[in-house]
């Protein structure tokens, strides 16, 4: 199954951590991330210290928990290559967009990153 497919029929819980230049972590939940191909997935963030981060430092890690009993899910580690503000663009692909929250009228950044590695949510997969 390729990625596409993976996060269009799982369904659980993601975690994006970035660091910021000084190496301040932070983790946030974030929705399944956009699968452009098998090599590149792309989030929707909010003017947030994750996109700080992401501005600092292009390195991230994804975890991926699938619902269900057990540890099921995928971790990837990331690269940011690059970064889109065109709220039309972001507007098509969004899944969960609700033009008349307020929320809604912060600005909105369509983060791409390069997956650099991809292990299951246990071990190290044997890589």
């Amino acid at each position: 199954m390729n990625l596409k497919e993976y996060f269009d029929t799982t369904k659980g819980t993601g975690v994006l951590s970035t660091a910021d230049s000084n190496g301040n972590v932070d983790a946030a939940i974030y929705a399944r991330p956009h699968v452009f191909d098998d090599n590149n997935i792309a989030v929707i963030m909010r003017d947030r210290l994750t996109h700080e981060n992401i501005k600092q430092n292009p390195k991230a890690a994804y975890l991926f928990k699938e619902d269900g009993p057990g540890y099921k899910g995928k971790r990837f580690f990331l690269t940011k290559i690059r970064e889109e503000e065109n709220p039309d663009i972001i507007d098509e692909i969004c899944r969960r967009c609700y033009p008349d929250d307020t929320e809604f009228n912060e600005p909105r950044h369509l983060v791409v990153f390069h997956i650099d590695k991809e292990l299951p949510l246990i071990g190290s997969g044997g890589k």
